[in-house]
């Protein structure tokens, strides 16, 4: 979403002195899209004319773009005047540190956080924001909010170091919780693909000695089918032994014409 205007001002004010470069500061602090102002404020040169050359609160309207608008108005009284394009700008800022926190951002915080009284007002200053790609959403007339898809991240101040570092251990602890709940279902799942495989052989070995029970069984079956087939031949071929001097008959059949002739009366 974000490019990255500010470094031609950086590249600037490595080589820009005195009041050149106070005037390259507030130059950066009026230019549109220039929303990032972290790798100008660290550039040495910068940090020392700010206090030592440029006129009273210059390092203080420089880093008021790093807060909120209200923190703005609330400190007024020790802070320089802006101009209309760096309030403008702050209000942008402002959405986007809210947008950080809420996906729905409703009309009233927005009035309440920008010094707003006009809800068209409020509107101009949301589709600007959405513009200058700062902020990506869209507005909700009906439910009066704007819904927020993404936006840029600010300047880190020193306050939000702390918030910063609870932020990052409530991740890892996150990730740890993650990681262990993931070596849990790991090892359940190993578990239960041992088990399924102790299974699986026991019932290998059930069903292979099962068919070694039947086939032994066929096999008995076969043999005593066997011996009741030889005992029934034995019983049915006559031994000649017992009738050494009978011979089989014969039956002489007659000799004719085959024709049987009853008996006339």
């Amino acid at each position: 979403m974000e490019g990255k205007p500010i470094e031609q001002f950086v590249l600037l004010a490595r080589s820009a002195q005195g009041v050149a470069l106070c005037a390259l500061i507030e130059q950066a602090l009026d230019a549109p899209g220039v929303y990032v102002f972290g790798e100008l404020l660290e550039v040495p040169s910068v940090q020392e004319v700010s206090e030592r050359i440029c006129q009273p609160g210059m390092r203080e309207r420089e880093l008021s773009c790093s807060y909120y608008y209200y923190d703005y108005v609330a400190n007024s009284s020790n802070l320089p005047n802006l101009s209309e394009a760096q309030k403008n700008k702050l209000r942008h800022l402002t959405i986007v540190s809210l947008a950080a926190k809420m996906k729905c951002i409703p009309y009233g915080v927005l009035l309440s956080e920008l010094g707003l009284t006009n809800l068209r007002h409020l509107e101009d200053v949301i589709i600007e924001a959405i513009y200058a790609d700062i902020v990506h959403g869209k507005l909700d007339q009906r439910r009066r909010q704007l819904e927020v898809d993404t936006c840029i991240g600010r300047d880190v101040r020193a306050s939000d170091a702390n918030a910063i570092i609870n932020t990052l251990q409530q991740w890892c602890d996150g990730c740890e919780a993650v990681l262990l709940n993931i070596e849990a279902q790991i090892l359940r799942a190993n578990t239960t693909k041992e088990n399924q495989i102790a299974v699986r052989a026991q019932i290998e070995n059930e069903v292979s000695s099962l068919k070694q029970t039947m086939k032994a069984a066929a096999a008995s079956a076969a043999q005593e089918m066997d011996q009741v087939v030889e005992s029934r031949d034995a019983m049915a071929t006559p031994d000649p032994a017992r009738h050494p001097g009978k011979k089989p008959s014969k039956v002489k059949g007659l000799r004719g014409s085959g024709k049987i002739w009853s008996k006339s009366n």
